[in-house]
This record gives structure tokens, C-alpha cells and sequence, in this order.
């Protein structure tokens, strides 16, 4: 998904103009979504790239950096595939309160494959040791003499060298669905799970404290061309080659800005940095990256890629497709062995 957004690149002949300035596209955008209220303004390391304005979950919008335009920022029947398929793998595509029953019957069947992985590690090793018949497990026949060999063989083969990558991608999704699971992590290093959501301002302090922002002068701050500018130089001086800058925006009266950087297209924390920046006169206050945060906090994060692979870039991608694919040769020779041995028998004795 993130390779077909190169599909809304922009031509040579479109980026020989100034593009506009980050604070006319903003005004742009609210006109052009207005129900939009984005948090945050995305630029990517390319001159032809769309900058694109976010807002959480709740959508986001690219627009042309010269003209204003709105641009898709890729395929929408390729986005609407890559969500159904989400959808379907989380929660079987339910809505509402169907959801949380369907979050609960993939979780625990996470937990049922998990112990199979764990008991089919004994299982696998033969009775009576003798390199013949480690071979056999180790290793594909060619010539396998019946259709039951040929199972008992791909289902062995499959099983021990996909083992590894496939207790990582299960074990890790456990953490996501049980709550256990995610403390677990934390407490592992004596550390408490932090609380899901935000802590709530009461309506008059917030509006009190709006009002009081409010009152305050922005004449006196850097332009956000300004700041995005000095983040640019900062990034480039300090951590080199980088893919996307985001600039979260601040809140009215806010001392400084934060920018998230990215020096890959995602999925890999240990190249993700917050810069923190002074708004009034752009010193570079700190930069922060995935070793800056508690133990428990660092490991949380590298979970939640690991069970994709991404933190291993694309190679750890790969490999996590590939054990993927194999786990469905597990699990069809699987049940075909045992039809054979538990069934059929029955259609004979009858």
C-alpha cells in the first residue's frame, strides 16, 4: 500500500513551480474539508509528493504541493481490499458490538494455534533418533511413494523451519488482543501498562484555558514554513537521510512543536525520532528516539512490528508472508492426516 502512493507522485513538468507555502495549503484544506481538523502535516523526502494533512483515525488529505489540488494518495479499490482484508483478519469485518465477539473468537484461536506450535515442537521429533528419520522431517521427498507420505513429509518440513517466525507472529498477537498480555510486558521490567485514552478536561477549565490561549499573541512565534524548514536542516544535520517529517500541530499558546520523523516508509521504531523544536526562536531542543523510552515502552513497540515483520524492514516482511503461506500447507496436511486416521476408520468399521 505504502509503494502504489507513488502512484500520485507529481511529473517533472508539475514541480518546476515554487510549491505554495505550508500555511496557504492548510487554509486550502479547510476549505476543501472542512469538517476535517487535522493534528498533524505530513511531508515526504520526495519533490513530486503530495503533503498530506491527518487527523488521527478520522481520514486525512493529500494535496498537490504546487497547486492546491486534492490528490488520492493511492488506488481506492487497492485501499478498500487492504481494509476488508484487515478487517476480516481482526475482527471477521464486523461493526459495532459484533466486533468485540469476533475479537474474542480470533484471539482465542491465536491461543489454540500458539499451543499447537509449542506441542507440535515435541511432536515433531521422532521416537527413535536416527538421521533417516530426521532427514525425512528435515528435508522434501521428491518421490514421496503415497499421498500420506507426502503429507506426513510437507507437514514436518513446513513445521520446523517456519517454527521460529511463526511463534514470534503468534505470541505477538496475543499481546494486542488480552490486556494480560500487553501488562505482561510491562511488568516484566517493573514497569505499569499505560492507560488507554486521555484524561478528559472539564468543560469550563477548557474552555477557560481556550479563552486564556486565545488572548495570547501568535505574532511572536516562527511561521510553520519556518519551523518545518529548521526541522528539515536539524534532521539532515543531526540523524542524515530521512522519508517523512510530520509536523503535529501545536496548540494555541504551545512553548514548542514536536516533529515525528521517519527514516523508512514505517514499521520500524528504531529509525522513528521526535524533534522537539522552540516555536519563537526555532532552537532545536532535544531529539528523542525509541532508546529514550523506558524498557517495557521499547519492547511494546517492537512487538507491534514484529508481528509483521516490518521492524526487520522488507526482508522481515517477506519472511513473514512466506511462514504465512506455509502455515496453510500446515494446516491442510494437518487435517488430511487426520481424516485419514480418524475418520476414514470410521467409514470402514461401518
Amino acid at each position: 500500500l505504502h509503494w502504489s502512493e507513488h502512484i500520485c507522485y507529481l511529473d517533472n513538468s508539475e514541480q518546476s513551480a515554487s510549491p505554495l507555502s505550508i500555511s496557504s495549503l492548510l487554509e486550502i484544506g479547510q476549505q476543501v474539508a472542512p469538517e476535517l481538523d487535522p493534528d498533524s502535516i505530513i511531508l515526504i523526502n520526495h519533490p513530486g509528493a503530495p503533503v498530506s494533512f491527518a487527523a488521527g483515525r478520522a481520514g486525512n488529505l493529500a494535496l498537490n504541493p504546487y497547486s492546491g489540488e486534492p490528490v488520492d494518495l493511492s488506488s481506492p479499490g487497492l485501499e478498500r481490499f487492504f481494509n476488508v482484508v484487515t478487517g476480516w483478519h481482526r475482527w471477521f469485518n464486523q461493526t459495532g458490538e459484533s466486533r468485540s465477539t469476533a475479537r474474542a473468537i480470533t484471539g482465542a484461536c491465536n491461543l489454540a494455534f500458539l499451543f499447537l506450535l509449542l506441542s507440535g515442537i515435541y511432536l515433531w521429533f521422532p521416537k527413535i533418533w536416527h538421521w533417516t528419520l530426521f532427514k525425512s522431517r528435515l528435508l522434501f521427498i521428491r518421490n514421496a511413494p503415497s499421498s500420506v507420505s507426502r503429507d506426513f513429509n510437507w507437514h514436518h518440513v513446513f513445521g520446523i523451519w517456519c517454527v521460529i517466525p511463526l511463534l514470534i507472529i503468534v505470541a505477538t498477537a496475543t499481546v494486542f488482543n488480552y490486556s494480560w498480555a500487553n501488562n505482561l510486558v510491562y511488568q516484566v521490567y517493573g514497569e505499569q501498562a499505560p492507560q488507554r485514552g486521555r484524561a478528559t478536561v472539564p468543560t469550563s477549565e477548557a474552555n477557560s484555558a481556550e479563552a486564556a490561549m486565545n488572548a495570547d499573541s501568535e505574532s511572536e512565534y516562527l511561521s510553520l514554513d519556518e519551523l518545518m524548514l529548521i526541522a528539515r536542516q536539524a534532521t539532515e544535520t543531526e540523524l542524515g537521510e530521512w522519508h517523512s517529517i510530520a509536523l503535529n500541530l501545536p496548540k494555541s499558546g504551545a512553548a514548542q512543536v514536536e516533529f515525528s520523523v521517519n527514516q523508512t516508509i514505517g514499521g520500524q521504531p528504531q529509525k522513528q525520532y521526535t524533534l522537539s523544536i522552540d516555536r519563537s526562536y526555532g532552537s532545536l531542543l532535544s531529539i528523542s528516539g525509541l532508546s529514550d523510552r523506558s524498557p517495557g515502552a521499547q519492547t511494546r513497540s517492537i512487538i507491534r512490528f514484529l508481528h509483521t515483520g516490518e521492524v526487520l524492514g522488507i526482508w522481515g516482511q517477506a519472511v513473514a508472508g512466506l511462514v504465512s503461506l506455509a502455515s496453510l500447507f500446515m494446516v491442510w496436511t494437518g487435517f488430511a492426516l487426520a481424516y485419514r486416521r480418524l475418520i476414514q476408520p470410521l467409514f470402514r468399521k461401518s
